[in-house]
């Protein structure tokens, strides 16, 4: 059994002079219980904590790390552009490849801006529909986290959901009443909604694939009906692709479900992990954003060339053919082996899977909204996440994450993470 006494020493330390001791809620383990681990340094499947202990780690820096952790492309890039500077405040050759490559990937983009975070991009793709449309209402569905900027933290997933308080303290309430909740992956609430404000509404923003909530999959027809109805209105519709974006697929969730937004938001994973968020879509909306239009907004650290170089790195390795079969498959076995092992126990639990992404819901039996999430057995979840991490495998410390798999997993460490699975489910029954 593992021991975690340097970690604990460091958190106790950092709780002087962080609040909570982390820099963002998640990390805390609140959920699970304990002090989190402080890690200090990943190589390929794994990562490493202070005290010396090794995992394998499902986490990948909440999606991003799709090649695993320092995979030599990504450092090599770094430490090539490193050298000739960190930031400039200007423009950057690049930058424009950068740019390039994601617009021919994703197929709704034609234009794109480079930010820093994907808040960032969710709040200023929120803007230019703003500008775009002359409306100031926007729709959102419960669950789906967009960054915390003020109009889109209300009913919020990820370290809100974990927390059970959605709604954050400092909002203005007329910063909230713009923003209209819906149950995700209910058409008909969503057309009764825009029967009466439609007109009103300057975009739909959703998580095509909801996964600050867990894994939640859209159900046949939801993405369609959100395209065909915000169509027409006039309402500019958002896919936050910040998960989901090169993750999915090289074309994203859009490319996957042939479903095509007005406008995509992006997160670190074009950035191999870096600090760095997107925001693009249809050349007509996009040109309303400074200075070719009247919707500003800019960025000193935006297309930051660390962050660029490590980038174009990435998505030269991510197209290269049978990389998303290999991530799915790895996603599948894994995913395959916890349904399994919740049958084969007689504790009851939801796994849901979508390529190299999967979660566990224990105690529940349908997991497609976030009322339905909210009633899985969190107790159950604790005690399954420190027995693994007992046993060498780092996963989310909370029940309402998405767990990843990377292409450094090997065919060793799945079964191995296999093995402790079953194990742990016996464990847990007892």
């Amino acid at each position: 059994m593992m021991k975690w006494p340097k970690s604990s020493r460091l958190f106790k330390t950092a709780g002087r002079y962080i609040p909570g001791g982390v820099n963002s809620p998640v990390r805390a383990f609140r959920n699970v219980g304990g002090s989190p681990l402080f890690i200090t340094r990943g190589k390929g499947s794994k990562i490493f904590d202070a005290d010396g202990n090794r995992y394998i780690d499902y986490v990948a820096s909440w999606g991003p790390l799709i090649l695993g952790h320092a995979h030599p492309s990504i450092t090599r890039a770094i430490l090539k552009v490193i050298a000739k500077g960190t930031s400039f405040g200007a423009p950057t050759e690049q930058e424009t490849e950068l740019a390039r490559l994601i617009v021919q990937a994703v197929p709704s983009i034609e234009m794109i801006r480079l930010v820093s975070s994907g808040t960032e991009a969710a709040m200023s793709a929120i803007r230019v529909a703003r500008g775009y449309t002359g409306r100031d209402r926007i729709i959102k569905f419960a669950g789906c986290y967009h960054g915390h900027s003020d109009g889109l933290l209300v009913k919020a997933g990820s370290g809100a959901t974990t927390f059970g308080t959605p709604d954050s303290a400092g909002v203005p309430r007329d910063y909230a009443r713009n923003t209209i909740v819906l149950p995700y992956n209910d058409s008909e609430a969503l057309s009764r909604c825009l029967r009466k404000d439609g007109s009103k509404v300057a975009a739909i923003i959703v998580e095509p694939v909801a996964a600050n909530i867990g894994l939640v999959l859209p159900e046949p027809g939801f993405l369609k009906t959100l395209r065909k109805l915000s169509h027409q209105d006039g309402i500019v519709l958002i896919f936050d692709e910040v998960i989901t974006g090169f993750r999915l697929g090289y074309g994203g969730a859009q490319e996957y479900y042939g479903i095509r937004p007005d406008l995509t938001c992006l997160g670190k994973i074009i950035g191999g992990g870096l600090p760095v968020g997107a925001y693009g879509g249809k050349r007509e909306i996009m040109e309303k954003v400074a200075p070719l239009g009247p919707v500003y907004q800019a960025g000193t650290l935006s297309g930051n060339p660390v962050a660029v170089a490590a980038g174009i790195a990435m998505l030269k390795e991510l197209r290269k053919p049978g990389v998303y079969v290999r991530l799915a498959r790895k996603g599948e076995k894994l995913a395959s082996a916890l349904a399994a092992a919740s049958e084969d126990s007689g504790i009851p639990a939801r796994v849901n899977n979508l390529g190299s992404m999967f979660s566990i819901f224990f105690g529940i039996e349908e997991a497609s909204n976030y009322e339905q999430v909210l009633k899985s057995d969190r107790e159950l979840y604790r005690r399954f996440f420190w027995a693994m991490l007992e046993r060498g495998v780092y996963l989310a410390p909370s029940p309402f994450e998405t767990a990843f798999v990377s292409l450094a997993h090997s065919e060793s460490d799945l079964d191995f993470t296999i093995e402790k699975i079953i194990e742990t489910f016996r464990i847990i029954k007892t």
